[in-house]
C-alpha cells in the first residue's frame, strides 16, 4: 500500500544489520512506500496497523545471483530449454518471482539469460511488469542476457551437448568473440534496458565448456566488456571459479565474483583491497541435485564442492565484502533462506549472513540509499519470522510476512498457494 495514509507494524523485536543488533520492540511507521519513523514518541492517528506479535522483524532480503526465468513447475515439455518459446519462460518466471517474494527476497539480480529469445530482453519485461504491479514479486535488476564465448559456460548449447546448428545464439543474445563482438554485445544488453551486466570469465561445473577453473574470456575481452559498462554507470558481475580467472576479472575492473569456488587467498585478499564483491552461492555446493547430470559433471561437482565450502571463511578474514546469492535454480526458486543458513555453516555468524542478504546486496546495486535497513527515509521492504534468527538462522525459512515499497503480502504457510494478499483499510 502506498499512498497518504499511514501503516504502523509492530513486532516483538527487530534486527539492526547496520549496528548488528537485536532491538525491542519494533514500531515501524510506513508513508508513501517509505520507513517514516522507528520506534517513535507516537504514532499518528486514523492508521492501518499490523501487529504481527512475537515476530522479528527485518528488512527485505537480497538474491544477487539468480535465474528466474529457468527452473520453477514444469511445463510438460521434457526439453524445455529448447521446447519452451519466450512468451511460456516468461510467463513461468512470474511464478518463480512471486514464491521468491514470498520467501521474503524483496530485491533480486537476474544474472543472464542464455536461451534463444530472438534478441527480446525478457528479464527487463518481468521487471517493469513488477514495478507496474501488474504481477507480484521481488524488485528485479536485470542483466539481458549473459555475455559468454562461444563453447564458453554460459553458451547454452554447452549444458547438454547439442550438436551444431542448435539454439543458435546472436551477438545480441549473448555469445560473443573477440573485442568488437563483446562490446556490441553488452551495448545492446545496455540499449534495452539491462541494469547489469553478466559474463561468463570462467569455466562451470554443470557444463561441458572444461575445467571449471579455465580463464574463458581474454584479459583484453574483459577489459573491453568492463570499459562499455562502466562508461554507462553499469556493473559487471562475473561467473568465476578459477584463481587466475579470478585475477584477470579484477584487474579488468569487474565488480562482483559469482561463486568463487577455486579462489587462493592471495587472491582474496586483492578482492579485499579493490573492493570486489563476493556473491556466495554457497548452499548449491550442498544441496544441488546431480541425479540427472552427465558422470563427467557429477565428477567435476565432487572435486569442486568441497574447496567451495571452504570459501566464504577464508574470504571473511580476508575482509572481502560477501553479498547472498542462490544461483536458482541451483537450487530451488524460493529456497532463498538456505543460503543464509549454508552461510552460518561455513563458520559466519547470522548478523554476517543478514548483512550478505541486506547492506551488502544494497551497496552491490548502488543502493546504500534507500535499501536494506530499517531507518527512516528507506524504502519500506520489511519482513517478518517468528522467533530469533540470530539464535537459529533457520527460522528465515519461515517467512510469515512480507512487505515490498509498503504493500503487504501475507503468505499461507500451509498450503502451496503463494497468492499474495494486498491489505486495504
Amino acid at each position: 500500500m502506498t499512498g497518504g495514509t499511514a501503516i504502523v507494524i509492530r513486532a516483538a523485536r527487530w534486527i539492526d544489520v547496520v549496528a548488528g543488533e537485536v532491538r525491542a520492540p519494533a514500531v515501524v511507521v510506513v508513508e508513501g512506500g517509505r520507513i517514516a519513523a522507528v520506534n517513535p514518541d507516537s504514532v499518528p492517528d486514523a492508521v492501518t496497523e499490523h501487529d504481527l506479535g512475537d515476530m522479528t522483524l527485518l528488512p527485505g532480503l537480497m538474491d544477487m545471483e539468480l535465474n528466474l526465468f529457468m527452473g520453477g513447475p514444469s511445463g510438460g515439455n521434457p526439453r524445455s530449454d529448447v521446447q519452451d518459446d519466450p512468451a511460456f519462460r516468461t510467463l513461468r518466471a512470474t511464478l518463480n518471482a512471486r514464491k521468491t517474494l514470498m520467501a521474503g527476497f524483496t530485491t533480486v539480480r537476474n544474472l543472464g539469460l542464455f536461451v534463444r529469445t530472438g534478441g527480446a530482453l525478457l528479464d527487463v519485461a518481468l521487471a517493469r511488469a513488477i514495478d507496474n504491479g501488474w504481477v507480484a514479486g521481488p524488485r528485479i535488476v536485470p542483466a539481458g542476457h549473459a555475455i559468454s564465448p562461444t563453447g564458453g559456460h554460459l553458451d547454452p548449447t554447452m549444458f547438454s551437448r547439442f550438436g551444431p546448428g542448435v539454439m543458435p545464439l546472436s551477438v545480441e543474445e549473448g555469445i560473443a568473440n573477440g573485442v568488437s563482438e563483446v562490446r556490441a554485445a553488452v551495448r545492446y544488453q545496455l540499449k534495452y534496458g539491462a541494469q547489469v551486466i553478466k559474463v561468463s570469465a570462467s569455466g562451470g561445473v554443470m557444463s561441458h565448456s572444461g575445467e571449471a577453473g579455465a580463464q574463458q574470456y581474454s584479459d583484453e575481452e574483459l577489459a573491453a566488456i568492463v570499459d562499455e559498462a562502466h562508461r554507462a554507470g553499469i556493473k559487471v558481475a562475473a561467473h568465476c571459479h578459477g584463481d587466475s580467472a579470478a585475477r584477470a576479472c579484477i584487474a579488468a575492473g569487474i565488480d562482483c565474483l559469482e561463486h568463487g569456488f577455486l579462489i587462493s587467498d592471495d587472491t582474496l585478499k586483492l578482492m579485499a583491497e579493490e573492493g570486489t564483491f563476493l556473491v556466495s552461492t554457497t548452499c548449491l555446493a550442498d544441496q544441488m541435485d546431480l541425479s540427472r547430470a552427465a558422470p563427467e559433471l557429477v565428477a567435476k561437482a565432487e572435486q569442486v564442492f568441497p574447496l567451495a565450502r571452504t570459501v566464504l571463511p577464508r574470504a571473511a578474514a580476508a575482509g572481502v565484502r560477501i553479498c547472498c546469492g542462490t544461483d536458482a535454480p541451483a537450487i530451488p526458486h524460493g529456497d532463498g533462506a538456505k543460503e543464509l543458513a549454508a552461510i552460518v555453516s561455513r563458520g559466519l555468524s547470522p548478523m554476517d549472513a543478514l548483512r550478505a542478504a541486506t547492506i551488502n546486496s544494497a551497496a552491490l546495486i548502488n543502493r546504500e540509499h534507500d535499501l536494506g535497513r530499517i531507518e527512516a527515509g528507506y524504502l519500506a521492504d520489511l519482513v517478518a519470522v517468528p522467533g530469533n534468527p540470530i539464535e537459529d538462522i533457520t527460522v528465515m525459512e519461515q517467512v510469515a510476512w512480507v512487505m515490498q515499497g509498503g504493500g503487504v503480502h501475507r503468505i499461507r504457510r500451509h498450503t502451496d498457494d503463494f497468492a499474495p494478499i494486498t491489505v486495504h483499510e
